[in-house]
């Protein structure tokens, strides 16, 4: 049994496609499918249903797959200390962003970390919240970006600011006379949503004290599954929405004059990093948050943990 052997069975389990992770893994498919065959016979066991499409692992494999992630880490763990004595930072992270935050966070920071750390390969994959924390329990991604407080046995959750949240108004709308708005000041049946399994959602369902039932005499109901979906159905049709501060940062003048904030104390969501208990690349994801927090605006970094809108509903 080797670590090459070890890695490449979690990579078919990654991918669940031989070809899939002998790309990632910079072998052929021959190469890997021997060496995970010869760690099969000298098991016993067969490691993957190969006659399934995609591929998955028999009963046994799936605990030779969790107890090898264990293994690979460990391992990781060495390299870890050996480069930290070294004073060395190099490698690759492995990175999950829920899609709230992905388009607006990401463009800050990315330009500056790729070009400050030459020998980190930085790769990061838009992911909902569920995902995020599966992935960081099986050791698939090394580190979340996400929103908390998430309340997860075993994820350790660091906060990094504290992001406004802002409503968007139609000039039709009732709110957009007003300088400031209350969540009262919101019509359940003008607002628009995201769709399900967004935790933004469930946070704006829990700022305005809502369960949001279907639009009677509507002849059109709509859950966008993006934030410019839902910023652009207010430009074009009467209703409100809710949008977090860093979405707003290269709106035109034009569009500016559709913000309205809340009252103090304003709403704001925490954004953390999230890790797993057991992670290895701290140095890393360090360096993550340091080039995050030095990239958002000064505005966001002085917004004060007062008024956390909750993720759960």
């Amino acid at each position: 049994m080797t670590l090459t052997q070890l890695e490449y069975i979690i990579s078919v389990d990654n991918t669940r496609h031989f070809a899939k992770a002998a790309a990632q893994c910079f072998v052929t498919q021959p190469t890997l499918s021997m060496q995970i065959q010869k760690l099969e016979e000298e098991l016993g066991v067969q490691i993957f249903d190969r006659s399934k499409q995609p591929v998955v692992p028999t009963q046994a494999g799936a605990e030779i797959i969790a107890q090898a992630r264990k293994a690979v880490a460990e391992c990781n763990g060495v390299l870890e200390v050996v480069q930290t004595q070294k004073g060395i930072l190099h490698g690759q992270l492995q990175v999950g962003i829920i899609p709230t935050l992905a388009p607006y966070l990401l463009p800050l920071f990315i330009p500056a970390f790729t070009q400050k750390y030459l020998q980190v390969k930085l790769v990061v994959n838009e992911l909902t919240t569920d995902l995020i924390i599966a992935r960081l329990r099986e050791g698939r991604i090394d580190a979340g970006i996400l929103v908390t407080p998430l309340q997860e046995m075993g994820i350790n959750e660091d906060p990094m600011f504290y992001e406004e949240l802002v409503a968007y108004v139609s000039k039709d709308n009732a709110a957009y006379k007003k300088s400031y708005v209350l969540p009262t000041d919101i019509d359940p049946n003008k607002l628009w949503l995201l769709e399900e399994g967004h935790c933004f959602r469930s946070q704006i369902v829990n700022l305005c004290q809502l369960r949001k039932s279907s639009k009677e005499g509507s002849h059109f109901e709509y859950e966008a599954g993006s934030i410019e979906t839902l910023r652009r159905l207010v430009d074009t049709n009467d209703g409100i929405t809710i949008i977090p501060e860093l979405a707003t940062l290269d709106m035109s003048p034009k569009q500016q004059k559709h913000l309205r904030y809340f009252k103090a104390p304003a709403p704001v969501r925490e954004v953390s990093i999230a890790t797993h208990r057991n992670y290895v690349k701290r140095r890393l994801v360090q360096a993550l948050k340091k080039e995050i927090l030095a990239a958002i605006p000064e505005k966001v970094k002085s917004n004060q943990k007062r008024k956390v809108v909750p993720i759960e509903e």
